[in-house]
């Protein structure tokens, strides 16, 4: 660092243009053995005077939280020296210079605590094994970069490394570490984030995402690896690193393909679907599954490439209804019965149906979970997988801010339903946990068993005889996972499962809106409302926290005329799920209102946002007007929404 640029810098600071933080991170980097461009870049955007720009990228090291990291990989002022020659998708020779974002220097960061961590685990059980790991990638921009990277990283610190041949999903990735028997897997993946993010996700062996001890553990190794020890690992070497073919994708496709509950069905009844990838992995495996279940499948041609621009949506989320407009449109032209989705890693699905009135009406998270689990409940029922009075062995698994309807759906199916918090990680403990107490009951009865190797339809007869068979779960951020082959949730599967339940009920000669208020009919009407209130940068961190620190601090009592009658804080309490275990403590805070509604509030795991989650429901008594219930309480709900988040802007800004 010149005395020129460090003068700058200082007086940056001193005008209070630039964060202490960040004049601290920035000299570090710039007094470590990094590439010329680093300073480079850095030079630029002080010539420039960009002080938000370096505070946004310095003012902090992008955290490696429970599950991974997420965060931008092109900067909002991006400077020649990273830009460089485009790729042809528009990629920049370098992700963007700094702490603060998801980079090389951060990615080996998070690699080599990583594998610290598994190492000394390992070592720790007494298991001379080599630490293998299995990484994926979807189509993002550095994605591949970032997955070779990853790979020769992990194979220079003396472990076994696998990867793809190309963009894969993130369910196949869950799957192939349990399927290799690997110790740890990683997905380079934003989800459906902005173009310009990318980020990591680590698994461990078991397939799912990580949670404690483990979360902590890598935690705490990543955080412990210093800035100079990142320099020996930026060359990449990918000579002993195993790339995986058509075995592995094989294997992964008959295991998502045992998601249909009743293959039959799609015998008695083609159903025509629309299905768009919005450009990233779902079409790899998502058409071949539909296709071979017997569905006539058409795909949106203009975004079935892979793209990392995204360039035909504002956002690649297929919650949004501006995402599926050109899947609808197919749908109109082919005369198709149902529209899927799957976001660029191809873990969610959203979807769009058919209705009496010959329009495509586009469905929520909560819905087609609600809808999913009642088939599904009452398909095992019918095949006699599990008893038709229900069971208390068996288990629907959702998050605390998933609707309370399925809720209602379990009980007046008879088995028992599981809350955890959010993120696929914590259903996936569960599964585990199951696995776990079958696994011990077996071995002290004398038998071994290899849980994967064992049949499905045996498997869950052992689970509910001497444990808890997982019969599904969701989430309300359009998740769902049909079975415990893999360890997260699976829009592949989704879709298939989906296409199940529309087929049956087209077999019916019904429409899937039918359905769904019979069921409200039957258990109660429920809606959901969302309020997001986005804070970016290092002053919208501290809006956040302020937000959650004051809803600890200084609960609400009231909003407008409607009272809170409960407030729950997961950070404090201890609040137990129905399996009698402990939640582990988060910033979750549950209230319950006065006029029976309630809402979640939480800061994302995964976006620069404060989250809101609003439950609404109202009974609907024999020979009542659905309609015009469902008018009130969307009334009751706006009313709500809008108390609820005007005192969350107050709370941000005192």
């Amino acid at each position: 660092m010149t005395m020129t640029m460090f003068a700058q810098l200082q007086a940056a600071a001193d005008a209070g243009n630039l964060l202490p933080s960040a004049l601290e991170n920035i000299s570090t980097w710039l007094s470590t053995d990094l590439p010329a461009w680093v300073a480079e870049s850095v030079d630029e955007l002080v010539k420039q005077e960009a002080w938000d720009e370096l505070n946004d990228r310095f003012y902090r090291y992008l955290a490696f939280g429970t599950g991974g990291m997420r965060g931008r990989t092109i900067g909002r002022v991006m400077t020649s020296v990273e830009e460089g020659t485009l790729g042809e998708m528009g990629t920049p020779t370098h992700a963007a210079a700094g702490c603060n974002v998801l980079n090389d220097f951060t990615l080996v960061r998070a690699m080599v605590g990583l594998f610290r961590y598994v190492k000394e685990f390992l070592d720790a059980n007494e298991r001379s094994e080599i630490p293998a790991i299995v990484i994926a990638h979807d189509v993002r921009h550095f994605s591949r970069h970032f997955c070779e990277l990853a790979a020769s990283t992990w194979i220079r610190l003396g472990g076994n490394a696998f990867i793809f041949d190309g963009p894969r999903s993130t369910p196949q990735l869950s799957f192939s570490v349990r399927w290799l028997g690997a110790h740890c897997g990683v997905v380079i993946t934003a989800s459906h984030n902005p173009p310009y993010d990318n980020g990591f996700k680590a698994y461990f062996e078991d397939g799912a995402q990580v949670v404690p001890p483990h979360d902590g553990g890598i935690v705490q190794q990543v955080n412990a690896v210093p800035l100079n020890e990142l320099s020996a690992f930026l060359d990449i070497q990918t000579a002993r690193v195993v790339t995986l073919g058509r075995p592995a994708d094989d294997a992964y496709l008959s295991a998502a393909a045992k998601a249909a509950i009743d293959p039959e069905v799609f015998k008695k009844m083609t159903l025509g679907i629309g299905f768009t990838n919005i450009h990233g992995v779902g079409g790899v495996a998502s058409v071949p599954l539909l296709a071979h279940a017997g569905c006539r499948v058409c795909e949106v041609p203009e975004q079935s490439g892979f793209d990392p621009r995204f360039p035909t949506v504002k956002s690649p989320n297929p919650e949004n209804a501006e995402a599926l407009v050109l899947v609808v449109a197919l749908a109109e032209t082919k005369g198709l019965d149902v529209v899927v989705a799957t976001d660029p890693d191809c873990d969610r699905m959203g979807c769009a149906v058919r209705g009496a009135d010959g329009g495509m009406h586009l469905l929520t998270g909560n819905q087609i979970g609600a809808l999913l689990a009642d088939y599904r409940i009452g398909k095992y029922k019918e095949l006699g997988w599990i008893p038709a009075e229900g069971s208390d062995t068996v288990a629907m698994i959702k998050t605390f801010v998933t609707s309370p309807l399925q809720d209602a759906i379990g009980r007046a199916h008879g088995v028992k339903v599981i809350n955890t918090l959010t993120g696929f990680k914590w259903i996936a403990a569960k599964m585990r946990g199951y696995e776990e107490k079958l696994c011990e009951v077996m071995q002290e009865q004398g038998i071994g068993l290899d849980y994967d190797a064992t049949p499905f339809e045996s498997r869950a007869k052992l689970l509910q005889k001497h444990s808890t068979f997982y019969a599904f779960g969701s989430e309300e951020s359009y998740g769902y996972l049909p079975n415990d082959y893999v360890r997260d949730k699976d829009g592949n599967a989704a879709c298939l499962m989906f296409a199940e339940l529309c087929a049956a009920v087209k077999l019916e000669g019904k429409t899937i809106l039918d359905r769904l208020d019979s069921m409200y009919r039957e258990h109660g009407y429920f809606t959901e409302g969302t309020i997001n209130l986005y804070y970016e940068g290092a002053t919208g961190a501290e809006k956040i926290k302020r937000i959650l620190e004051s809803y600890r601090t200084n609960p609400p009592t009231a909003f407008g005329n409607v009272g809170v009658a409960k407030f729950q804080d997961f950070g404090v309490q201890d609040i137990h799920d129905t399996d009698g275990e402990m939640i582990p403590k988060q910033d979750l805070y549950l209230l319950t209102l006065s006029n029976g509604y309630s809402f979640a509030a939480r800061g994302s795991g995964t976006e620069p946002k404060m989250k809101f989650y609003v439950f609404a429901n109202a009974s609907v008594p024999e020979g009542s007007d659905l309609a015009a219930t469902k008018a009130a309480v969307a009334e009751e709900l706006g009313r709500v929404k809008a108390a609820i988040e005007s005192d969350a802007m107050q709370r941000a800004e005192n």
